[in-house]
């Protein structure tokens, strides 16, 4: 070979061949991932003679924006939508708060009956939530809760915490424990350790229990549909149940309530979706 001239490999060819084809196939598979997002939202700008036949997939020839105005301001939308952010927030809040501490407690600690406490609350998880409707709604209604956000709060927050408490367990484990001892000997208390050491160590698990909750409490119909039953506490997917009804001939505003139900779960998942991979290979603490 003479200098300056280089000799093609003939292998790069078959390596250049099978990684096109793997991001082709990549390519590809996003696409039909990404086309019900698409075609939801082409479909809440449509009119019906587009969505039953004319133009099906295609982008709206009328981009009907009063599609959005209508769910919002005839079919409740904001107010169901405002609900539904408030149950998720103070749930999530809710479960992160007991599940850290209760973790802590079965982790850090050794007192009698741990054990026999950390199986209660991993007996949550044998339990499907809609087998219990009808013991939860006898409660409610004899404590005069029905109606009311603390309707669909408490049993949330209740059948979320098995869940947070095992992935909280599994992270909290993987925290060297010669740091509380380090803390211990400068004089901190156990609120101290728990706030200032745990507490910022543990945010990926914190991450991965709030999406888990958010789509938990987000997506939830049976219990928001039977507890609830005035306008004034009915959540998103309630709403957009009514809605369905109340356009019977025009899906526009139905496919507008069903972007405003849905956007927020993948906005929340982006911004959250770094730390749900750190929890995974989490462990690593630098002394």
């Amino acid at each position: 070979m003479q200098d300056g001239n280089r000799v093609k490999s003939p292998f790069n060819g078959k390596k250049f061949t099978k990684e096109t084809l793997v991001y082709l196939l990549l390519a590809f598979w996003a696409l039909i991932n990404l086309f019900p997002v698409y075609w939801m939202f082409t479909f809440s700008l449509k009119s019906n003679n587009e969505i039953f036949g004319e133009n099906v997939i295609g982008l709206p020839k009328e981009w009907l924006w009063s599609n959005y105005s209508k769910a919002l301001q005839v079919g409740n939308i904001g107010r169901y939508f405002l609900n539904s952010v408030i149950i998720a927030v103070v749930t999530i809040a809710l479960v992160m708060a007991v599940a850290l501490m209760a973790t802590f407690a079965l982790t850090r600690f050794m007192w009698k009956g741990r054990k026999m406490m950390n199986d209660f609350f991993m007996l949550g998880l044998t339990i499907p939530i809609h087998a219990s409707i009808v013991p939860i709604y006898v409660t409610l209604s004899k404590l005069h809760m029905l109606s009311t956000y603390s309707s669909l709060i408490i049993p949330y927050a209740a059948f979320s915490l098995a869940m947070a408490i095992l992935i909280c367990t599994g992270f909290m484990q993987e925290i060297p424990i010669e740091l509380d001892e380090a803390a211990c000997i400068d004089g901190c208390g156990t609120w101290r350790i728990f706030f200032k050491i745990i507490v910022p160590l543990m945010k990926p698990a914190v991450a991965t229990v709030s999406i888990y909750t958010f789509l938990q409490c987000w997506n939830e119909l049976m219990f928001a549909n039977i507890f609830v039953s005035d306008k004034a506490h009915k959540t998103l997917p309630v709403g957009v149940q009514a809605l369905s009804g109340q356009y019977l001939t025009e899906w526009g505003p139905v496919g507008a309530a069903m972007v405003l139900a849905t956007f927020p779960m993948l906005v929340f998942y982006i911004f959250f979706s770094k730390k749900i991979q750190d929890s995974f290979i989490a462990g690593a603490v630098k002394g």
